[in-house]
């Protein structure tokens, strides 16, 4: 598969930042999200229950949460369109394995992994392309492994995606049912939903949504 025509403009936009991005998470724990932390625990139990696949953080930026999932016992590794950012992920954590690559184009075998990661990594994915980009994740994935895709949600259950101010470039925001069933399209069951409401020190006032999903 080719790379999106996207990923350039997004790829030079994370360069540009990522010194400043990797200061502003470098001591991020999430310590101060605690469901995160648990539905990334609950991620990682269920991901060992089938094997010790490999799992892969797709859009890692400079690999704090990579690190977060190896401290968890996932054989985790971090992909990232930035060059910057890789470089940076592996300054900050040497003993971990970071690459360059497009999450539309993945440098990985099918079936190779045992987990998958979407952090906010699809926000800058257009509609148009996202399925693609699905389709990616669920061709990597091995029969029983597991994805967890965590996005910003829309407004109001009819409105499937919306597009919003983003400092890096344009990203968008999917009505979780919509995304559910995209997901489904391409082979990734629905296990849970998390959703997250703002709270009112967010800069954005908009609910996170975390999707974990599994391929039969």
């Amino acid at each position: 598969m080719t790379e999106l025509d996207t990923v350039h403009a997004t790829r030079e936009a994370y360069d540009s930042m990522a010194h400043t991005y990797a200061q502003m998470f470098h001591d991020e724990t999430l310590g101060d999200r605690p469901l995160e932390r648990a539905l990334l625990r609950a991620f990682a139990e269920v991901v060992r229950t089938n094997g010790d696949g490999e799992v892969a953080d797709l859009g890692c930026g400079p690999g704090h949460v990579t690190a977060h999932l190896h401290g968890l016992g996932l054989n985790a590794f971090g992909v990232d369109a930035s060059p910057v950012m890789i470089e940076l992920a592996r300054e900050a954590h040497p003993r971990l394995r970071f690459e360059v690559g497009s999450m539309a184009a993945l440098d990985i075998e099918d079936g190779a992994l045992g987990g998958v990661l979407s952090r906010w990594s699809v926000i800058h994915t257009p509609p148009r392309d996202l399925p693609a980009v699905l389709a990616e994740f669920a061709r990597v994935l091995a029969p029983g492994g597991h994805l967890l895709i965590e996005f910003p949600a829309t407004d109001g259950p009819h409105k499937e995606t919306q597009a919003y101010d983003h400092k890096v470039v344009t990203a968008y925001r999917w009505s979780p049912d919509r995304l559910a069933e995209l997901l489904r399209d391409h082979g990734l069951s629905e296990t849970a939903r998390l959703v997250i409401e703002p709270r009112p020190t967010d800069q954005r006032q908009f609910p996170e949504v975390q999707l974990l999903a599994h391929k039969a």
